[in-house]
């Protein structure tokens, strides 16, 4: 019986010791080596790829935000606007909307979505892409398609007093490839266009 119990006592001893040992390199030295590596090599983006605009912070690379009237829920046309969010862009909402493609609910309100986009921007609803009309599977999808910068292009100059080209011609600089060369589809990061888009108005 003693032997038993000088054995199980071995036993938990050397249990504590190894889940010890583990959560100090687990969950103490791995996390810091490779917070130190991000630091070193990419430190902007392991502090969330911030941009920042006259000394300011304005938002970050990796997550999209709206682009309204001031105090409002209107969308602003004198900037690019972003693909729809049923989370309103909320970074600590983040997920889709789950319903289903046929969703009489989603069918409908891709619909509305669809004829608001066409309204907003001077284009007929055949013009108007899918990711004017649907969100993302994160809700704060930072990039819109080439196509829906483009159909933006004429409201966006209009609104700005600026010349179309010149805005045209700052979408195409905007547009980056797929990732590695085949990974996703060419996309235009929204923050970094209304951002250049500010600096060519003289904002």
């Amino acid at each position: 019986m003693n032997n038993s119990v000088g054995n199980a006592a071995r036993l938990l001893w050397a249990g504590l010791r190894m889940l010890l040992v583990m959560t100090v390199v687990t969950g103490v030295l791995y996390p810091l080596a490779v917070t130190g590596i991000a630091q070193g090599l990419f430190p902007d983006k392991a502090n969330g790829s911030i941009v920042k605009a006259d000394g300011r912070e304005v938002g970050s690379e990796l997550i999209g935000q709206t682009w309204n009237i001031k105090g409002t829920d209107t969308p602003d046309p004198k900037w690019f606007q972003p693909r729809p969010s049923h989370s309103g862009y909320d970074p600590l909402s983040t997920g889709s909307s789950q319903l289903g493609a046929s969703d009489p609910t989603l069918t409908k309100t891709v619909g509305d979505t669809k004829k608001a986009v066409a309204a907003f921007n001077g284009v007929p609803e055949s013009e108007v892409p899918k990711d004017a009309v649907t969100g993302s599977a994160s809700a704060v999808d930072p990039h819109i398609s080439p196509a829906y910068a483009k159909i933006q292009v004429k409201r966006v100059a209009r609104a700005n007093g600026l010349a179309e080209q010149r805005v045209a011609d700052l979408v195409d600089d905007h547009t980056e490839g797929r990732t590695a060369g085949f990974l996703g589809e060419p996309h235009v990061n929204v923050l970094k266009l209304n951002l250049a888009l500010r600096d060519l108005a003289g904002r």
